[in-house]
């Protein structure tokens, strides 16, 4: 038990930031690591313009958009096809599409000027579940 304990947080120290994710040997489990720091930054970004600080949740934003970048290319980098071995793509494909919906949501609590931080974010978000999507969908090559 104190081992199961010690190990979980060691991977959560390792989840601190993405210079430590990106030390994960194993690809797959850097990608889900990605995603969840990516999902916690979305609440970092919403923290931090909720106190009015725009600076710190521009960038809080900027690590969401990294963080699901990483994800991806984890998963690419295996070089396992999505149709095949589908769990860990369609894992990426569920934290992606909420991370989507969280962005929405706080896009539409930010004023209109400020919306703006949130977009190309979003675009991104979308651009890599869609393209996770297809690698699940699409047709055999």
């Amino acid at each position: 038990m104190h081992l199961l304990v010690t190990l979980m947080l060691a991977l959560n120290l390792l989840a601190v930031d993405l210079a430590g994710i990106k030390t994960e040997p194993k690809l797959e489990k850097r990608s889900e690591l990605a995603l969840r720091y990516a999902d916690s930054e979305v609440d970092a970004a919403r923290d931090a313009y909720k106190k009015g600080d725009t600076d710190a949740s521009r960038a809080a934003l900027g690590e969401v958009e990294a963080g699901v970048q990483l994800s991806y290319d984890s998963l690419m980098a295996t070089g396992k096809d999505a149709r095949r071995n589908s769990k860990p793509f369609k894992d990426a494909e569920k934290a992606t599409r909420q991370i989507m919906r969280r962005l929405d949501s706080l896009s539409d609590l930010m004023s209109a000027f400020d919306r703006g931080a949130v977009e190309p974010v979003q675009r991104t978000v979308t651009d890599i579940h869609d393209k996770l999507i297809t690698g699940i969908m699409g047709k055999k090559k």
